[in-house]
């Protein structure tokens, strides 16, 4: 069976730094992934390659069996991939339903306005904005501008969607209805790739995480896994952490 998405060799060299090395991976669908290393790691780097913001320097990435490294970002959006930013920057003066109708004419192909808002609202209903739909979105809240890139990005008619940091600057109330959220979007069929700091909310949520390190993949496993393992331990906590764990295992 052709994997959904699939990373060969993949490399990113940004002057003499080699951002990404030799990144090999699939997606299936229905997965959640957790994709978790230091900071500094590449992951943001990653998701930029695949999604088209990045080109890769070397390597193949295919969509479906389907090549796609040297696709511009809109062309990738329109094939289904989508995905949010680390750093939440909607349109200011634009209504929190205009920004979703963004996403929904042009990467999801809908001509018409009032049929873009029809599906706007629906998005934002799902993501718990219906309330706030005709406001200016620069009157929203962190917590609700990050459910905003969350609504834009589904108006796009994704089936692989890739959040970074969604998480992020969230409260712990805020953290556990955003991972309800999460669940609620893998439930309709889309796969997840996830970039996450805090191992117990990568765990709690994915079934299977990758671990970068200084742009090498050194983990690709079963969450219960990943969390056991040393290379992944001492990337995080440092050598003499990682010795003392073994010992615990042993």
């Amino acid at each position: 069976m052709t994997a959904l998405l699939e990373l060969k060799n993949v490399s990113r060299s940004f002057g003499g730094v080699r951002a990404i090395r030799n990144v090999s991976l699939t997606l299936e669908p229905g997965q959640i992934v957790g994709l978790i290393g230091p900071n500094g790691a590449g992951k943001s780097t990653l998701v930029n390659i695949i999604t088209g913001v990045h080109p890769a320097s070397s390597g193949e990435i295919l969509h479906k069996g389907e090549p796609i490294q040297r696709l511009k970002p809109f062309q990738i959006s329109a094939r289904g991939i989508a995905r949010t930013f680390q750093v939440v920057q909607p349109f200011p003066a634009m209504t929190v339903a205009e920004n979703v109708m963004a996403g929904a004419m042009f990467a999801a192909g809908i001509q018409s306005m009032d049929d873009a808002r029809k599906v706007a609202l629906e998005h934002l209903a799902f993501c718990g904005l219906a309330d706030f739909a005709d406001r200016p979105a620069e009157q929203l809240t962190l917590a609700y501008r990050k459910r905003l890139e969350l609504a834009k990005s589904l108006a796009m008619n994704p089936h692989i969607l890739m959040l970074d940091e969604v998480n992020a600057g969230l409260n712990s109330a805020e953290v556990e209805q955003a991972l309800g959220l999460i669940r609620a979007i893998a439930a309709r069929g889309i796969s997840i790739v996830i970039i996450e700091h805090l191992l117990k909310v990568v765990t709690g949520l994915c079934s299977r995480i990758i671990v970068l390190h200084h742009g090498e993949l050194i983990a690709d496993d079963p969450a219960a896994d990943v969390i056991r393992d040393p290379r992944v331990i001492e990337a995080y906590l440092g050598s003499r952490f990682a010795e003392r764990q073994m010992v615990r295992h042993d």
